[in-house]
């Protein structure tokens, strides 16, 4: 068993996805003199993010890029210095569809997943009908809520603009993120921005709309404007993140295949964590940050703060299948004038959504050729996700041969399965990541990130895994600061 050296310290990062990698980046980052230790149980880096080239198509097997409205992925790019990889969506088809009774139709231009910043393309969008366009614009005059407590999605959504916008709208988009149930998601978790903008202007579509004046005036005062698109990528695949974020970590910091069967606290101070795989070792850390699933950091707890391992097993999580789809060009009639698609529940189809993989970005497909993913499953359609592969592969070309106008058979085909990989933020979620927190902080050196607290994108990720780091080396620097000198007479 190795044993603690004081001089210098040292830590484990438990779990190799884009969280861990953001924690062991930062913490090396903050400083470098501490010995990071960082496993992974898997052969690979990455977690859900995984890139595969076949054939001249790029594919992804989980996120395919990130958002940009949000600083932290953006940052750690600059960071690292990769932003010169990453690429924004074509300016050309910078649009989505929903499906409205078997047909694609284009979600009004400046609907903002639950707010219009402009009225004409919602007055003449056949997405919704005279009435739900009025019950929409009634928006106006619906006043706040007065309760401060958490609600679900759905309930903020349908009290504000009706159930024709939510059905039809809402509950599709919002579920092509989540793969959730909106009836059950809470909106202080999932869109905390819109409740906001109730609480402050008492309208989402008068804060939208002051939002858009402003922005306005900031344009015609000469400001250059965002420099990206709302969503990026890296030109050579998300892969390409992970490998220069762990360039980055110091030589011999990750182990590969080396799960962590066990963590004890020990009496010497820190902890004491059990490496299995073929290395089985005992290591003493001074702390320990868990960049894990949720279910597998509850088991880990299971032993030392059954508390917090209960309330991490409560989170439920939903899975999603992907398949992705290569055809040459002339097999599809759609236009392909966009980036994808969203399904609404009521249309009784099965699948969640359809993403354009080869319009987005450039480079996901050989010349004359388009990859096209759908996602299957999701909460609400959790056995659909589990079918077996030729069955998956039957839904998703009978779905895309109906609504893209699709003939003939694939020239590749890739089955995706993200199983329990996407946590859903429940209405009472804020209450439970407080009290998983009150339960760790009575264990000092422990700590938590990843996307099953509070945010599921990328860019969640990578702020849930700096801030765990920032606060380990907090935590060290108050521990290492002297005490104040007595000053009494």
């Amino acid at each position: 068993m190795s044993e603690p050296n004081r001089e210098k310290k040292r830590v484990a990062v438990i779990g190799g996805g884009i969280s861990g990698l953001a924690t062991a980046h930062r913490i090396h980052e903050l400083d470098p003199n501490i010995d990071i230790l960082l496993c992974e149980s898997s052969p690979r880096l990455g977690g859900t993010i995984q890139t595969e080239r076949r054939d001249g198509f790029l594919l992804e097997w989980g996120a395919d890029n990130f958002i940009t409205q949000l600083p932290w992925g953006l940052s750690l790019c600059r960071r690292i210095g990769f932003e010169d990889q990453l690429i924004p969506t074509d300016s050309a088809h910078r649009q989505a569809f929903v499906v409205r009774r078997g047909r694609l139709r284009k979600i009004p231009e400046g609907f903002v997943i639950m707010a219009p910043s402009r009225i004409w393309p919602v007055v003449v969008t056949p997405i919704l009908s005279p009435l739900g366009k009025l019950r929409m614009a009634w928006e106006y005059f619906v006043p706040a809520y007065a309760e401060q407590e958490d609600e679900s999605l759905a309930s903020f959504v349908i009290r504000r603009f009706g159930r024709e916008t939510y059905e039809r709208l809402v509950q599709p988009l919002v579920g092509g993120i989540y793969t959730g149930d909106p009836e059950r998601l809470s909106v202080q978790m999932t869109m905390p921005r819109f409740v906001d903008m109730e609480h402050q202007y008492g309208s989402l579509i008068r804060a939208v709309w002051a939002q858009a004046g402003r922005k306005r005036q900031q344009q015609s005062k000469g400001s250059s404007g965002a420099r990206y698109s709302m969503f990026v990528a890296p030109k050579g695949g998300m892969d390409t993140l992970i490998d220069a974020i762990a360039a980055r970590l110091p030589a011999g910091s990750v182990r590969l295949q080396a799960p962590v069967t066990s963590l004890q606290s020990s009496p010497e101070g820190g902890w004491k964590i059990r490496l299995g795989g073929d290395r089985e070792e005992s290591i003493h850390v001074d702390a320990v940050v868990l960049a894990l699933k949720a279910m597998a950091a509850s088991q880990l707890l299971a032993s030392i703060e059954p508390t917090a391992a209960q309330l991490l097993a409560e989170i439920p999580h939903a899975s999603c299948s992907i398949v992705s789809l290569g055809y040459r060009r002339d097999q599809i009639s759609h236009r392909l004038d966009g980036f994808g698609f969203v399904v609404p529940l009521v249309e009784n189809r099965k699948i969640l959504s359809g993403s354009f993989s080869s319009v987005k970005y450039p480079g996901r497909a050989p010349e004359g050729k388009v990859l096209v993913r759908a996602f299957v499953g999701g909460a609400c359609q959790p056995e659909l996700a589990a079918l077996p592969d030729d069955q998956l592969l039957a839904v998703a070309q009978e779905e895309f041969s109906q609504l893209l106008g699709i003939q003939g058979e694939p020239l590749l085909v890739n089955i995706a399965r993200q199983n329990h990989a996407m946590p859903q933020y429940y209405v009472g979620h804020k209450q439970r990541v407080q009290q998983i927190d009150d339960s760790l902080s009575r264990l000092p050196g422990l700590y938590f990130a990843g996307n099953a607290y509070e945010g599921v994108g990328i860019p969640q990720c990578i702020h849930s895994g700096e801030q765990a780091a920032e606060r380990m080396i907090q935590s060290f620097q108050e521990i290492a600061a002297p005490a104040p000198a007595d000053v009494s007479s």
